[in-house]
């Protein structure tokens, strides 16, 4: 009886994976988008074979060195392997980017959530905050926190900076949705059964806004790649920490552009945009689904 019961689970198991491939195939968009996303992620894990990025300092190697063989990406002109360098760095990036974009959707959602389903008093009161932090320039204020705590700033840190400054456009989204959804017809069915606020926001709401949620998500994420980037490549995110931004930081202040050495800034530029690519396509792919009638008239 237990091999029947691991069968089922595994017949359904993969026609779990075959609706999702089939739903993917039919989002093209939000397919490449991942595939991009993935392609980028993988770079760490793959590169690490290949390099050891706790020894990517080869100070006997000439620094400054165009791209070899050996050293595909060449060196600085402290001599350090920049192909270690990315690979060590990108999976910096990319956690900054998710964990503030993360952090951020979850206060939008609570925040969205609560002004839209209580309303009232505590709808003006977190909508009037929204509105007023939502017109503060987020990189001007980061980079007063970031002076403030120079020195003492980590790649965590920097993301919780982020996310409190990233909130405010999930929570507008959000609350323009639950409004609208808090009056459907099997709201009141929920009320009406027993069910409390809280349930019928989780149990009920959240479900319907799953895709609002994730198209918000993907743009938390790209508010904080802008932010993070910014932030760094003015020198005031981590100096410990190799991240694409720091590292286009570094070759700015060593003179890589004028000195003609394009292998040290060009990668770490060619991988943001290309995750900003990435980003876009899932933002389209996520806007057709919570939009049909986008899909429908491209």
């Amino acid at each position: 009886m237990t091999v029947t019961v691991i069968q089922q689970r595994s017949v359904v198991a993969r026609k779990r994976l075959v609706n999702w491939m089939k739903y993917l195939a039919a989002h093209r968009m939000l397919l490449a988008g991942l595939l991009v996303i993935l392609g980028l992620a993988l770079i760490g894990p793959i590169g690490s074979f290949f390099v050891d990025v706790e020894t990517s300092r080869p100070l006997s190697e000439w620094p400054g060195e165009s791209p070899t063989l050996e050293y595909p990406l060449g060196t600085d002109t402290q001599g350090r392997n920049l192909f270690a360098v990315l690979v060590a760095g990108l999976p910096l990036t990319l956690r900054v980017a998710f964990l503030a974009g993360s952090l951020g959707l979850i206060i939008g959602t609570v925040l969205g959530f609560t002004a839209g389903y209580v309303g009232g008093v505590v709808d003006t009161v977190i909508r009037t905050a929204s509105d007023v932090l939502i017109t503060i320039p987020t990189l001007m204020v980061l980079v007063v926190v970031a002076v403030s705590i120079k020195g003492l700033l980590s790649v965590e840190m920097m993301a919780i900076a982020i996310a409190l400054l990233a909130w405010m456009g999930p929570a507008r989204v959000i609350r323009a949705q639950v409004l609208t959804l808090r009056e459907k017809g099997y709201v009141a069915v929920s009320r009406a059964s027993g069910m409390n606020d809280i349930e019928i926001m989780y149990k009920e709401l959240l479900p319907n806004m799953l895709p609002f949620l994730a198209a918000s998500f993907v743009n938390a994420v790209i508010i904080a790649v802008l932010s993070s980037v910014g932030l760094q490549a003015l020198g005031l995110g981590p100096t410990d920490a190799p991240t694409m931004g720091m590292t286009i930081h570094w070759a700015l202040e060593f003179g890589a552009v004028l000195a003609g050495m394009w292998w040290w800034w060009i990668p770490p530029l060619t991988v943001i945009v290309v995750l900003f690519m990435g980003l876009y396509l899932i933002a389209t792919g996520l806007d057709e689904i919570a939009n049909p009638r986008i899909g429908n008239s491209s």
